[in-house]
């Protein structure tokens, strides 16, 4: 057995660290002296290198070596047109030890999509002929293409890789994101389907995610909802996690919650989803929950997005808007298409007062994921920011359109007809058919509470928020119903809806300004009774004394208050 023998079986052997000291001396000692290994040992040991550079990470370093293997591949298979065989058995062997050229390929492009140069990845694979392409080949091009926006030749390779492999369901995902329809995706594994017993659920499969790529929330978590309920796809975590990431996409954030705690609770590792999930818990004001869920996801892995997204939730719920950008940035770097980072950061960016650069992360965020309403809401606030009114009017009226008219859309669309005096008779009406489609959507009610606020029409707004929270608890919902009660004078029901506020979510800043301004509009009436004090006792260092005890009362009184949380 030769000393490449001995690199191929460990390499083999999966000893990379092994490989990397052992194939280093011996290519300095072939280039010492080029006799000492013919062209095809030297080429093997430039692959065997590569690839251990390809296990610790050194991407560039191995696409270097990889390089001149293949030019070592290309002098050697000019060698053997020059040199006809001369028909023994011997040489057999020997050629089909050799590295696949093909595989030497894909490793680059590897190496390529690692560096973030998606462009050589593509155009190594590229001069790979159409026939040598194996499935996994046809599937990273799919992916790369996709990225890069050339649809069509997407969905080609996409196709290619069913043809090879009609059960690989993420190249089914591949083709429906990119508009195919569910029909034709179905046609191409139905064969599979009938020749193989207990795959009949599969082409439910593809109708409910066709449903999800077409916007469809209903009928998705409708459809995904049947396949859960059978018993074979009971509690099936990926299928847990998409209920959940419809739920929030259809704005119906209790269910999003249960379903990603019910995924969360069959598999503890899960990673995937648990940045909406964190999102969704920092909303709701619950910061420690948050906390302990970045730890968690930290301990798990902390080469995803998700960790980092939910620890810059936290930060960016906690007010520190310059840390969670950085996380947000962090979390782009390790994932490029993380729509979740992408808002994160574009929020940081906006809340800085960095309108431009956070309209260029939301637009990136539609981009990848068209049919999420989040993305643009969020590139509709940062239009509204900077007074471009009209801008966002065109882009609520185009998501309107595109995505149907729901109690979503409407609300968005009377969100910005709002901030115009001319269209505030629509933003009515638009509210008022947002409320009768989803009386307990919570963005409507606000936006409806406001518009009667400004109206003035505050038993209205009581009634309203009442029906809202008959059957729902929303910190939100309890501050404003507080803000009108103090309109109307009912100031303990006010500072009772405050204190359910603040119980909700500790860090919400305006239900604690309300109950401070309510405290302070009390502290008149309380220095009135105290000057009467003394007056009756008499001035002096005890007058003080009892006016500073009075001061501590009050104090007491408002730690009371907090204390009802």
């Amino acid at each position: 057995m030769s000393v490449v023998e001995h690199v191929r079986e460990m390499a083999s052997a999966g000893l990379h660290s092994n490989v990397r000291l052992l194939s280093g001396l011996l290519l300095t000692m072939s280039g010492n002296n080029p006799e000492l290994f013919s062209p095809s040992q030297k080429y093997q040991l430039l692959v065997y290198h590569a690839d251990s550079l390809f296990h610790d990470k050194e991407y560039r370093n191995a696409v270097s070596k990889y390089t001149m293997a293949l030019q070592q591949k290309k002098a050697l298979s000019k060698t053997s047109k020059v040199r006809p065989s001369t028909g023994n058995a011997a040489s057999t062997p020997q050629s089909q030890c050799l590295p696949s050229e093909i595989e030497v390929k894909y490793k680059m492009a590897e190496c390529y999509t690692m560096l973030k140069q998606d462009k050589d990845a593509i155009a190594i694979l590229d001069g790979i002929p159409s026939r040598q392409r194996t499935p996994k080949i046809n599937m990273m091009l799919a992916n790369l293409y996709k990225k890069a926006g050339q649809e069509r030749s997407s969905v080609t390779s996409y196709k290619e890789v069913l043809r090879q492999c009609p059960l690989a369901l993420d190249a089914i995902l591949g083709l429906l994101s990119l508009s195919v329809k569910g029909a034709e995706v179905a046609s191409m594994t139905i064969n599979i389907i009938q020749s193989i017993p207990n795959l009949d659920w599969l082409s439910v499969w593809i109708k409910a995610y066709a449903f999800v790529h077409t916007g469809d929330n209903t009928r998705a978590i409708n459809t995904i909802c049947s396949l859960e309920k059978k018993s074979l796809l009971r509690d099936n975590v990926d299928l847990l996690g998409s209920l959940a990431d419809l739920y929030f996409r259809a704005g119906d954030n209790k269910n999003s919650i249960l379903k990603f705690e019910q995924a969360q609770m069959l598999d503890p590792y899960l990673i995937k989803g648990m940045d909406v999930y964190g999102y969704l818990l920092a909303r709701e004001g619950r910061l420690e929950d948050v906390e302990n869920l970045g730890c968690r996801l930290f301990n798990i892995s902390d080469q995803h997005a998700e960790p980092w997204v939910v620890s810059g939730c936290h930060s960016f719920y906690s007010k520190r808007y310059s840390r969670a950008l950085y996380l947000g940035a962090k979390a782009i770097q390790l994932n490029s298409n993380s729509v979740q980072a992408l808002l994160l950061k574009g929020a940081a960016l906006r809340n800085m007062g960095r309108v431009q650069e956070a309209i260029i992360h939301f637009r990136e965020a539609i981009r990848l994921a068209p049919c999420r309403l989040d993305c643009y809401e969020g590139l509709i606030e940062c239009y509204l920011a900077s007074n471009s009114i009209r801008e966002a009017m065109v882009m609520a009226n185009n998501v309107y359109k595109t995505l149907g008219a729901n109690a979503q859309t409407l609300t968005l669309l009377a969100t910005v007809c709002l901030e115009d005096p001319v269209t505030q008779e629509k933003a009515k009406t638009l509210l008022d058919k947002a409320l009768t489609q989803r009386p307990d959507y919570i963005k409507a009610v606000v936006k409806k509470a406001e518009l009667l606020s400004r109206e003035q029409k505050y038993e209205d707004g009581i009634a309203l928020l009442r029906n809202a929270l008959a059957n729902q608890s929303d910190c939100v919902l309890h501050r404003i119903l507080g803000d009108f009660l103090v309109a109307v004078n009912e100031y303990q029901e006010a500072m009772d809806q405050y204190s359910i506020a603040l119980s909700l979510d500790p860090n919400d800043q305006k239900s604690l300004e309300g109950m401070q301004k309510m405290e302070k509009e009390e502290s008149p009436t309380d220095a009135t009774q105290e000057e009467d004090v003394d007056d009756m006792e008499g001035s002096g260092e005890e007058g003080d004394l009892e006016g500073s005890d009075s001061e501590a009362a009050q104090w007491a009184d408002q730690e009371q208050w907090f204390g009802m949380q």
